[in-house]
């Protein structure tokens, strides 16, 4: 795998943007917003950043921004929304005295890039009760599905993946 080289300034947007980040999922998690609690998060947050930043450029992954940030707010609403409907869906097809399932394994693609957004997109349709990633193979993911609706890899495509797919490549382009 070829790793991206970012220049210095991405560095250090990406080290602006996990510092921001961290210091407030701290104050997020603190009980007290005392000034030594406050410090004392700004200073562990400062480190951590020091070193996350490193590890984030090794993890070939983009440099953070405004629009990256809201895009995965969105993303992250769109995921718990379709695991919601998922698990609705899961429990009527158990429930139900007939058990309506079709299970079978279908073949959807990606036209994502980059290893990571490939590997949040399997994760995501695996989260999604009725759905499980078995491998990802190229530009093609190979997914169990409990009700298959359809066999032709567009459709399938178009009902299993592009719904966090269209997030995914705003986040990892």
């Amino acid at each position: 795998m070829q790793q991206t080289v970012y220049p210095t300034s991405e560095k250090v947007r990406s080290f602006i943007w996990l510092l921001v980040f961290s210091f407030v999922l701290w104050l997020a998690l603190s009980s007290k917003l005392d000034w030594p609690e406050l410090i004392t998060g700004g200073v562990v947050c400062l480190i951590v950043s020091i070193f996350a930043v490193h590890i984030y450029s090794k993890l070939d992954l983009p440099p953070l921004s405004i629009k990256r940030i809201l895009f995965f707010l969105v993303y992250t609403i769109v995921l718990f929304w379709e695991i919601i409907k998922a698990n609705f869906d899961v429990a009527y097809r158990i429930l139900h005295p007939k058990m309506p399932i079709k299970p079978g394994i279908v073949v959807i693609k990606t036209s994502l890039k980059s290893d990571i957004g490939k590997l949040i997109l399997a994760n995501s349709i695996t989260l999604t009760p009725g759905t499980f990633t078995l491998d990802v193979i190229g530009d093609e993911l190979l997914i169990h599905w409990i009700n298959v609706k359809t066999e032709d890899t567009d459709e399938a495509t178009n009902m299993i993946g592009r719904r966090f797919e269209k997030y995914l490549r705003m986040i990892f382009a």
